[in-house]
């Protein structure tokens, strides 16, 4: 496609699909570093967007060579690593769209997806991926390949190595080269770009149809806000199978944001950053919560002066950054602290993070006040923001230079929002919703009221514009006294407490009284553990020793004597293992599932009431 006609519609603003603004990117700065990844060394490699555009030439003609057709499914089950992003945009290309996995996915739920999507094609990380598939084959007739970026091939030819695809694609790419093309120019606004199938905290999954549309929208958005700049770099590692990850995939394209992208081994995100040394990073509130605990009680336990330099630090650091948020600025004295704050505490905990970070993003789930005013203080802002899966992630978000803290920012360009008046459910529109649930119509339309997005979120807005999420309407509970209880609020609040505890699921709807079940962080119980010289290292046993059940007692103590009556934690209950993915927990984008756990766990929760002496209102 001509560059020129490809500029006129970036001024035009009318792009019609991703691959118009790959295509755009590729053509205005190809020497230009987009990604950055790491080879089979551990060393990081720079790709430049010539040299991206070469592979996706050649991956998009081997897709249209098995015979994959205009919005027909490919599907990529793999951690986050480049050859998922060249994979995505190769499938684009080639007009097909992306059914995402999860890589934690079992092979029942690999195969209800590909059925379910009608997916023919699927790219599979590993031999670990590839046995999944092997499994249920017979049960997948529909599925033509797999193509595996690790590992060999089969020798039926079922399974094929990603290299092998890829030079079978650059053969048919140059014996047709026009090809690439003329399949861009064919593609509309309207075809389906993305089935993303959600991690469901409750029942089975729902294929979400995402147009090309959805995600030019979102790169429009974001550009019109100038939430990046041209000097910025993004370290990628959140699941490309979430809109999240698919959403930092196209700030990169659009706005030509240099990219280093590996979320293999999610046990490195803060270890990479100092070698990748970002200006900014997106992820989910878990992960700023784990490292807010290991900053935490590595000062506590270093003791002494150390302590109390750190603790004095970060009371500093938020007297100026609650003058920041009331539009202020700190006077002479206190700005001299803050030059202090930051030389002795604050200068050395950036560099964890690389030392260039300019903001951190945070979605998917609320975060807590704690948190984001911690990090402010130490000068690294953590910018929330709120989308849902069916908006394409991302609808509303603060920006560096205007943020409140307790809410997700005002709503992003072309979004209109409403607010249910008897529910107070929050309600939007925008290019980005969804075409909807695919293959149902009936969740689809309970779902959508025209284009207007029901969220199943409670909210509000302040004097600013901005939404404040104030809960979640299923999972509000209702004591049996008749009062209403926010959940998220107060887990999020003890998490903020005591850095030790991991994950935490408050219970009581219908009853006369909140409980709660606690796990801890393994990483945090490991280094106490360590510093107060226990024989044991195994969690089931550290987590149920009577030292860690006073933790907690004096983290909930504390905690309650800043609720309201009905909403204080009467019992809590420390479980001998933590919340994780494979165990079924959390959803792969690190949710809490509520209903799951309480059923799981419904003995441990109805011996908790049986016991009685839990009081209530």
């Amino acid at each position: 496609m001509d560059q020129a006609l490809l500029r006129q519609k970036r001024q035009d603003r009318t792009f019609a699909s991703v691959p118009e603004i790959f295509l755009y990117r590729c053509g205005e700065t190809p020497d230009d570093v987009g990604w950055e990844y790491p080879d089979a060394s551990g060393s990081w490699q720079p790709m430049t967007w010539k040299a991206c555009l070469q592979r996706v030439r050649a991956l998009a003609a081997a897709v249209r060579a098995e015979g994959i057709g205009v919005e027909e499914r490919v599907a990529i089950l793999s951690t986050t690593r480049i050859e998922w992003v060249l994979a995505d945009l190769g499938l684009m290309c080639a007009g097909a769209a992306c059914t995402t996995i999860y890589p934690s996915n079992t092979p029942d739920e690999c195969e209800f997806i590909l059925n379910d999507s009608h997916t023919r094609l699927v790219f599979a990380e590993s031999p670990e991926q590839v046995a999944k598939l092997q499994k249920i084959r017979a049960n997948i007739p529909q599925v033509v390949r797999v193509v595996t970026f690790e590992g060999p091939g089969s020798e039926d030819g079922w399974v094929v190595p990603f290299a092998a695809f890829e030079a079978r694609g650059a053969a048919a790419d140059a014996a047709d080269p026009g090809a690439f093309e003329q399949v861009i120019g064919g593609l509309r606004r309207e075809h389906l770009a993305t089935l993303i199938y959600t991690s469901g905290t409750t029942g089975r999954p729902k294929g979400v149809e995402l147009l090309h549309d959805c995600w030019v929208f979102e790169a429009e958005a974001l550009e019109d806000v100038h939430l990046f700049v041209p000097e910025d770099k993004q370290y990628l590692w959140l699941p490309m199978s979430h809109s999240f990850g698919k959403v930092l995939e196209m700030i990169t394209i659009a706005g030509n944001v240099r990219t280093a992208v590996d979320g293999r081994d999610p046990k490195k995100v803060v270890d990479n950053l100092a070698i990748i040394q970002p200006t900014w990073m997106g992820a989910p509130p878990r992960i700023f919560e784990k490292a807010y605990g290991k900053i935490v009680t590595g000062a506590t336990q270093a003791g002494g002066a150390k302590a109390k330099i750190f603790q004095w630090a970060v009371g500093v650091g938020r007297e100026v950054a609650a003058l920041q948020q009331a539009g202020q600025t700190p006077g002479l004295l206190l700005g001299w602290k803050a030059s202090v704050a930051n030389a002795l505490v604050f200068k050395k905990v950036k560099q964890r993070f690389g030392g260039k970070i300019r903001f951190l993003i945070s979605g998917s789930a609320p975060l807590s006040r704690d948190l984001a005013e911690f990090f402010l203080a130490l000068g690294m802002p953590i910018l929330e923001g709120y989308g849902l899966t069916e908006s394409s992630a991302a609808s509303f978000v603060n920006l560096p230079g205007n943020f409140a803290i307790g809410t997700v920012g005002p709503p992003l360009p072309g979004v209109d929002v409403r607010i249910e008046p008897s529910t107070g459910e929050v309600q939007f529109r925008c290019r980005g919703i969804m075409r909807g649930y695919h293959n149902l119509p009936d969740e689809t339309a309970a779902t959508l009221d025209g284009r207007w997005l029901k969220t199943g979120d409670q909210g509000e807005l302040d004097a600013g514009g901005r939404l404040k999420i104030t809960g979640r309407i299923k999972e509000l509970i209702k004591t049996s006294g008749g009062k209403y209880v926010v959940p998220a609020k107060i887990e999020s609040r003890l998490k903020a407490i005591s850095p030790y505890i991991g994950q935490v699921v408050v219970h009581g709807d219908s009853r006369n009284y909140c409980v709660a079940l606690a796990t801890m962080d393994p990483d945090r119980l490991a280094e106490w553990a360590e510093a107060t010289k226990q024989t044991s290292t195994d969690y089931a046993v550290l987590s149920q020793l009577p030292e860690i059940q006073a933790m907690v007692d004096a983290a909930v103590k504390t905690l309650n004597a800043e609720l309201a009556s009905y909403e204080t934690i009467k019992k809590v209950k420390i479980l001998p293992q933590d919340f994780t993915v494979e165990t079924e927990e959390l959803t792969a984008s690190f949710k809490v599932k509520r209903r799951f756990v309480e059923k799981k766990y419904k003995d441990v929760l109805d011996a908790m009431y049986a016991s009685g002496g839990g009081g209530g209102d």
